[in-house]
């Protein structure tokens, strides 16, 4: 249907390529134009000021877990005025003993206008429906996990 393509540059600028001291940074580039630094997650010994993997995993789950449950409330006549979300990932060892992300928490905080709010089991469903029809979710097998505020 689709393809999506960034791109990533790494060149080495340590004199070293020993394993916990060569640079971790390097350079994602989008098919739009955007361009960021990212690195390993500070317990890999990647730079703690810059994204990492995990972080855009979880930024690319939460995001599409918004903007699916955004365009569902849209098409059932639902405004929305706000929505926040302080997501969660938590990394274990899978059964295999490799580190993975084994689920991850979702926490949206949502802003209804007008005169139609969805009751509490409404709200759950319409994030069940976003989730389900989420692309990321689907490509990922960590469980997640929805507390709306």
């Amino acid at each position: 249907m689709s393809d999506f393509k960034v791109n990533l540059s790494w060149v080495r600028s340590t004199p070293d390529f020993a394993p916990k001291t060569y640079d971790r940074t390097h350079e994602i580039r989008f098919s739009g134009g955007f361009t960021y630094q990212a690195s390993a997650a500070p317990e890999f010994n990647g730079n703690p000021e810059l994204a990492n993997p995990e972080e855009t995993l979880l930024a690319a789950l939460v995001s599409c877990h918004m903007l699916t449950f955004l365009a569902i409330a849209a098409n059932s006549k639902l405004i929305i005025d706000s929505y926040e979300d302080t997501a969660v990932a938590e990394i274990q060892k899978n059964a295999n003993g490799k580190l993975c992300i084994q689920s991850v928490r979702l926490q949206p905080k949502i802003k209804f206008g007008g005169e139609k709010v969805p009751a509490a089991e409404e709200l759950k469903r319409l994030h069940e429906k976003a989730h389900t029809n989420c692309i990321i979710a689907n490509s990922i097998t960590a469980s997640v996990l929805i507390e709306p505020k």
